[in-house]
């Protein structure tokens, strides 16, 4: 356990760069001990790099970076206390279960009986009891993607490092495992740093988020800050769905001459001729189009004054076909002033 209350990651004004390309730019950020802490943004956006930074297998252009108060800038990864979970899991499919479990404890040469011993409290960790004596081959995803993480956590790292773990399974079992996945991670309490471009994983497992594009980190929040209260128009784009007003719109609806983003859920699909309460927004325009997608609908509409805006409604009541009626009619859009999210940068 953490007793001088160190951060478990800083980094301060880290670059990393490939002749011109700037890879990783000026980026600082700190992780907290214990936290689950997402490294998330699009693919060639810096987090996988700065991810290899902290595991020792890439080192940067400039800048520091800590371990628990210690540099460990340019110490070679076998120097650091971290252990890292691939995507393709990177067993050895010659071994048991068992044996790639405790092959970190092998090489530290513990004698065979506690390896095993050690090895059968990882697998009841990972939900896995008396799977042992298998091959890989004879598991699922889910279950090679369980065996890689007790392997990653037998050896007690200080930091456990994921890039993009659950990235090859479906999408129900991923759904599953990020559930789990955030059990064991309290369960054992080490931190772990994790790196997806999937926004709704990341909403799901984080305690915070640092949002990465083009080398930079635009926001670091929790889950809530990032979605209630993105800072840019990409954060508001890329975590969830946005609608993003401006200009003389913006104007006539906020009286302020701000850029603000608006989620699409918060916004009430109703006649034209509605009457708009003090404390909402309106605007009228004609649905272009209605998505049904079983749990809620989506809306398109063009607007009167230009533009289009989206509009997500549960469907409690609605039927396939009274939906798509909706095609065409015009409407007006209404919701809450305090779902006006300004922001700080139209980017």
């Amino acid at each position: 356990m953490n007793q001088n209350n160190l951060p478990a990651i800083e980094f301060n004004g880290v670059s990393r760069h490939f002749a011109d390309i700037k890879a990783v730019d000026e980026v600082s950020f700190t992780v907290l001990d214990g936290e689950f802490f997402t490294l998330l943004g699009p693919s060639g956006s810096g987090k996988t790099t700065c991810l290899r930074m902290i595991a020792g297998f890439d080192h940067p252009t400039s800048g520091q970076i800590k371990l628990y108060g210690r540099d460990v800038t340019l110490l070679p990864a076998y120097e650091r206390e971290v252990n890292t979970v691939f995507q393709d899991y990177a067993l050895f499919p010659h071994m048991t279960v068992g044996e790639n479990i405790a092959y970190g404890l092998m090489v530290k040469k513990v004698p065979k009986p506690v390896r095993e011993a050690r090895g059968k409290e990882m697998l009841e960790l990972v939900r896995l009891p008396g799977l042992e004596r298998r091959k890989p081959s004879q598991l699922s995803g889910g279950q090679r993607q369980r065996v890689a993480l007790a392997r990653a956590l037998i050896n007690h790292p200080k930091v456990l490092l994921l890039d993009e773990p659950l990235g090859a399974l479906d999408l129900k079992l991923r759904q599953q495992m990020q559930v789990e996945l955030k059990a064991i991670q309290r369960e054992v309490g080490i931190t772990f740093i994790f790196v997806t471009h999937d926004q709704e994983e990341a909403l799901t497992m984080s305690n915070r988020i640092a949002v990465f594009n083009m080398g930079k980190i635009v926001q670091v929040g929790t889950p809530a800050d990032l979605y209630e209260r993105p800072r840019t128009a990409f954060v508001a784009g890329f975590v969830g769905t946005s609608n993003i007003l401006d200009g003389d719109l913006a104007m006539s609806l906020t009286g302020e001459a701000k850029t603000v983003s608006i989620r699409p859920e918060k916004i009430r699909l109703a006649p034209k001729d509605t009457a708009v309460p003090k404390d909402a927004c309106a605007v009228d325009g004609v649905v272009q189009q209605a998505v049904y997608a079983g749990m809620h609908t989506r809306y398109t509409v063009r607007l009167e004054s230009g533009g289009e805006m989206i509009v997500i409604e549960q469907n409690l009541d609605a039927a396939l076909n009274t939906i798509t009626a909706v095609e065409g009619k015009p409407v007006r859009l209404i919701w809450s002033r305090s779902a006006n999210n300004p922001l700080l940068d139209r980017e």
